[in-house]
């Protein structure tokens, strides 16, 4: 209901918001990715109400409070408690504080997945500073303070968020896995395979095509449900999207097609894929002739 424009003249602003999250679709990414099956995404996107023309849904993995469990069942929740949050410090009100990269178990794969879904599934994206360098948390600071350290730039004192002598609001990250002095956005710059340069890329591919953006949604059957696999369509430009949610190999049958594929990531074309690794994503585009 809060939603402005006109369903009628996508020109007409509305009075009301363009934007909003879409809080139920969050929590059933970890579910997916815990059960490696995509049921509870695909569920919650056929119970999305549509909305403007002119206005979009806000996706995000994680944001400046706690990772809410409001929008799922009971059950749902002491579940994902569990898979999620085992320590009473990881629990605030109805969610979960912790950030991206320690709920994932810092697994890089499990990260870029969570990212591919993020940014290709229906939405505008929105990324919580630090997760683009896989930051940790803090669960033993007050309430939400565990997810808002100071932003790691460097290994200087501080990392760099302050000047030296000067003491930030909360203390920053200085453990031995996602202390600044490991985790800082100098070293991820200066690492062309680090974190921050693939979903640096990630974002340019989708800035490129603006089927993520503006594109229809569309399930495509593989043979399996441990695939989200969807296409995603705007005007004469097709895109298909494969998400190995499992962390073994999948075996995939996709519909036969006499165009061939072209890779997002590499620029170049390829055979449909049969396979796919433990938490493999790939972008492809349906080559037309265009």
């Amino acid at each position: 209901p809060y939603f402005g424009g006109d369903l009628a003249d996508p020109t007409v602003p509305g009075d009301e918001f363009q934007m909003g999250f879409h809080f139920p679709i969050m929590p059933r990414v970890y579910m997916a990715l815990k059960k490696g099956r995509v049921d509870d995404i695909a569920k919650i996107l056929d119970r999305t109400p549509p909305i403007p023309e002119n206005c979009q849904w806000c996706t995000f993995l994680r944001n400046h409070d706690e990772l809410t469990l409001e929008m799922v069942t009971e059950v749902e929740r002491q579940w994902m408690w569990r898979q999620y949050a085992p320590q009473p410090r990881m629990r605030l009100n109805l969610g979960i504080r912790r950030r991206l990269a320690p709920l994932l178990d810092n697994d890089r794969r499990k990260i870029e997945l969570a990212n591919s879904l993020l940014f290709t599934l229906p939405g505008s994206p929105v990324l919580y500073y630090g997760d683009e360098i896989g930051m940790g948390d803090n669960i033993l600071l007050n309430d939400r303070d565990g997810v808002r350290t100071p932003m790691q730039w460097d290994a200087s004192p501080n990392a760099g968020f302050t000047t030296p002598g000067v003491r930030p609001y909360a203390p920053v990250i200085d453990d031995p896995v996602f202390g600044y002095k490991q985790v800082n956005v100098a070293a991820q710059m200066a690492d062309p395979a680090s974190l921050f340069h693939t979903l640096r890329r990630m974002i340019a591919i989708r800035k490129q095509h603006p089927a993520f953006g503006w594109g229809d949604f569309a399930w495509i059957d593989v043979g399996t449900t441990t695939v989200a696999a969807y296409t995603r369509s705007h005007q004469n430009e097709t895109l298909l999207i494969l998400n190995n949610l499992s962390d073994s190999p999948q075996t995939i049958a996709l519909p036969p097609r006499d165009a061939p594929l072209h890779d997002l990531f590499s620029g170049q074309s390829v055979d449909p894929p049969d396979k796919l690794q433990p938490h493999e994503y790939r972008w492809l585009r349906l080559d037309n002739g265009q």
